[in-house]
């Protein structure tokens, strides 16, 4: 068991489990959060899962942990690990069963109140429009040529066949198109979980939210990206849905199989992993590129639907895509491996003394519950942001706030250009159910202006404030950290969820 005697402090906000906690451990384990924040973290396995990603074959520098870190499979969620390329492993524990689960968030030129009159007309329509719930099928069918086009182009193929424009493309994360899948790697059951799931929301805790941008942080980075204060925006969170589901079940299967025949031994099996370069390893990364890709298609569609929702109901302006950023997934990335080195390397000044012996490595970086938060100068970046850092979407739990913020060079150094996902979860699924009234908790929400619409009553017991942690905390670790800039509180006042 870990205790605080256990951890070695670096900062007010990161803390350090050292390599000689425990026996097979190749790199400390290093997590972010507030000295308040400890407690939560001993009432689960998430330490102990971090200091497991720990001993993973070619994990580089840390595996690290966000504020929002709790307990997972295999790796906690929150947790982030940069490793080999050429000598390093690939695990799906890593990235995790809903692969690519992420956030898209639109733009309107609308303030608040010039739509507040149509808002309960707006969500109900919303709702009718974009299919929710487990095993929820949508409108959109699938056949296996357009599955495998979906699959290997990803949001490219939704811009195709008119779901989506150009500009779509750009504000997304790999322009929603990750390099690598394979159609014919996914397997012919998890295309059948997906055929008719594209532009369907799912359940648990995914939601489509209307939103108000209450507080603006920076000015300069807010304008930038799109947005200001009383704005109307929409934000989507949902993922790659019952496909990216059996796509995980069926390669830790054929992972657990394969590490015997690499000599791998790990202290917990839910770490399953093979080699990245193995046959194995190739093989899961193309599915999971896949699945990344046929998330990116499955928000952009909802995208549309909800586009066409808001021309029926508001009637006038776009909805204008800001960014969409992946939390479950891994990806090839080029990072310094230097333990000390300069902002500047990550932004468009210079200063010739940090140029000297940089030692960039190609890394597999898994970010499971963590999200990508590149910063200024970076070329991943859409030129247009570039000058203020890649836009970061932190969604809240159902009723609270949400972020944004804009990626900073100081994560390039620490986090492989990562941070925390979302809130992070306190209390199980199972807890919050026995513990909170869903209709008390309807009326609650409703009380303070926040219109919900939701499939079950489990399903909102499941998801309330109360079984998370405190969204303001987890951004405030992160801002401090010099992880992320904050730029910009979104406050809830429609939600539409899965049951």
């Amino acid at each position: 068991m870990i205790s605080k005697n256990d951890l070695k402090r670096i900062s007010d906000y990161l803390w350090e489990i050292p390599r000689d906690f425990k026996s097979g451990m190749k790199v400390p384990a290093r997590f972010y959060a507030s000295e308040k924040m400890l407690d939560q973290l001993f009432k689960d396995r998430s330490l102990e899962q971090l200091v497991n990603v720990a001993t993973l074959p070619g994990v580089e520098k840390y595996a690290l942990a966000m504020p929002d870190i709790h307990e997972g499979y295999g790796f906690p969620i929150g947790g982030v690990a940069g490793i080999d390329a050429e000598t390093g492993v690939i695990s799906p524990g890593g990235v995790g069963y809903d692969i690519n689960c992420g956030v898209r968030l639109l733009r309107s030129e609308k303030s608040f109140d010039e739509i507040k009159h149509k808002l309960v007309d707006l969500v109900n329509q919303i709702q009718r429009d974009v299919p929710s719930g487990v095993g929820r099928g949508g409108r959109i069918k699938l056949e296996k040529e357009s599955m495998d086009k979906i699959l290997t182009l990803g949001a490219r193929r939704a811009v195709e066949l008119g779901y989506a424009k150009e500009e779509d493309l750009e504000n997304c994360e790999e322009r929603g198109s990750m390099p690598g899948a394979d159609a014919s790697a996914v397997s012919d059951r998890a295309k059948r979980r997906g055929y008719d799931q594209c532009g369907t929301l799912g359940s648990g805790n995914h939601f489509l939210e209307i939103q108000r941008v209450e507080q603006i942080f920076n000015q300069e980075a807010a304008k930038v990206f799109g947005l200001f204060k009383d704005q109307v925006t929409i934000m989507i969170h949902s993922g790659s849905r019952g496909l990216g589901h059996q796509v995980c079940t069926d390669y830790v299967r054929l992972m657990q199989s394969a590490m015997a025949k690499y000599n791998i031994r790990l202290p917990d099996q839910e770490l399953a992993c093979a080699p990245f370069s193995s046959p194995e390893g190739q093989q899961y990364f193309k599915a999971m590129a896949a699945s990344a890709n046929f998330a990116w298609a499955n928000r952009l569609m909802m995208a549309y639907l909800i586009r066409q929702a808001w021309k029926q109901v508001i009637g006038q302006g776009e909805l204008e895509s800001v960014y969409d950023v992946a939390h479950n997934i891994a990806k090839i990335e080029r990072h310094d491996m230097n333990r000390r080195i300069s902002t500047n390397l990550y932004t468009n000044r210079t200063n010739h003394e940090s140029d000297v012996n940089i030692k960039v490595k190609e890394l597999i970086v898994h970010r499971k519950g963590a999200t990508r938060a590149f910063g200024p100068g970076s070329k991943e970046v859409p030129e247009k942001y570039r000058e203020v850092g890649q836009p970061v979407l932190i969604p809240g739990s159902m009723g609270t706030a949400s972020y944004v913020l804009a990626g900073s060079g100081k994560a390039m150094q620490e986090t492989f250009g990562s941070v925390c996902h979302g809130a992070g979860r306190r209390m199980s699924r199972a807890a919050a159910k026995k513990q909170i009234d869903a209709g008390k908790l309807k009326k609650d929400l409703e009380a303070k202006g926040i219109i919900i619409r939701c499939g079950s009553a489990r399903g909102l017991a499941e998801e309330a404030p109360l079984a998370y942690k405190d969204i303001d905390n987890v951004v405030q670790v992160v801002a401090e950290a010099g992880l992320a800039q904050k730029v910009a509180r979104l406050k809830p006042v429609g939600v539409v969820k899965g049951g």
